[in-house]
């Protein structure tokens, strides 16, 4: 079976090395290449292609968010590309294929394909389930971004499975320091520092942490009470809270309540 694919990368050089090597694949024939988000956008409901290669970070748009403005049951597989490799996220939001790190080697694009053919394989045996884009779930379920992380039933998790490349490295959840979100990104710094990036929402992981555990310090960050090492008051009556790995967050005037409630009673 011939895959269909487009490629989107607003960088020429990058696009044409990547063309060059799909081509060289028997079993896949490249219909497309866009140069902007739009283009990538048009491109897709034109060609309806199986499989696109996005570029994670194109101006106007990225990756994550064509798929968003793509119309519903015209979402091909996606292999997001990025140069970045911590922008090697764990969880995709949408359902993506694969991710590759530029510059892109044939070995492992030649895995991507595989992938995107036992794809369309298993879909060809089971009539694929209605996705909606806007809600984010399939049928009720969990959107794809919330399946990242094991189910919970009356218990939270002790350990966080982050990806990187085509390794899942299984992160105890004692070892966390922080998380901190950055857009649609999160940051979780280790209390060794080893820091790792997912594309994941703070909140639903909040409810999968341990509350005893992990405190939330402002909108956008958590911390393990447990690597708490000082609080330093500042200038109207928020916190600085110092870690043990030696970061610093500010804790926001709304949440300095909580943590003066958990931690500052005697």
């Amino acid at each position: 079976m011939t895959l269909r694919v487009i490629v989107a990368d607003d960088e020429r050089p990058a696009r044409q090395f990547l063309v060059t090597m799909l081509t060289a694949f028997e079993d896949v024939d490249v219909v497309g290449e866009a140069q902007t988000s739009r283009e990538a956008i048009r491109l897709i409901e034109q060609t309806q292609p199986d499989l696109a290669f996005l570029d994670l970070q194109m101006p106007e748009m990225d990756g994550l968010s064509i798929v968003r403005s793509l119309h519903q049951g015209r979402i091909p597989l996606v292999a997001f590309v990025t140069a970045f490799e911590e922008h090697a996220v764990s969880a995709f939001e949408i359902e993506a294929l694969d991710y590759l790190l530029k510059p892109v080697e044939p070995s492992r694009l030649r895995t991507t394909i595989d992938r995107a053919h036992e794809r369309r394989e298993r879909a060809s045996l089971a009539e694929p389930e209605p996705f909606d884009v806007a809600q984010g779930r399939r049928n009720g379920q969990p959107a794809p971004a919330d399946r990242g992380l094991p189910a919970i039933v009356g218990e939270y998790i002790d350990r966080l499975p982050i990806r990187k490349r085509d390794d899942i490295y299984l992160l105890p959840v004692r070892r966390i320091a922080s998380v901190v979100s950055e857009g649609e990104l999160m940051h979780v710094t280790t209390i060794d520092k080893e820091r790792y990036t997912m594309n994941y929402r703070l909140k639903i992981l909040e409810a999968k942490l341990d509350p005893k555990r992990f405190l939330r310090v402002s909108r956008g960050a958590l911390v393990n009470v447990e690597t708490i090492r000082k609080i330093t008051p500042m200038p109207g009556g928020s916190y600085l809270v110092t870690l043990t790995n030696t970061q610093q967050i500010r804790v926001s005037r709304g949440q300095s309540r909580t943590l003066r409630d958990h931690l500052l009673q005697v």
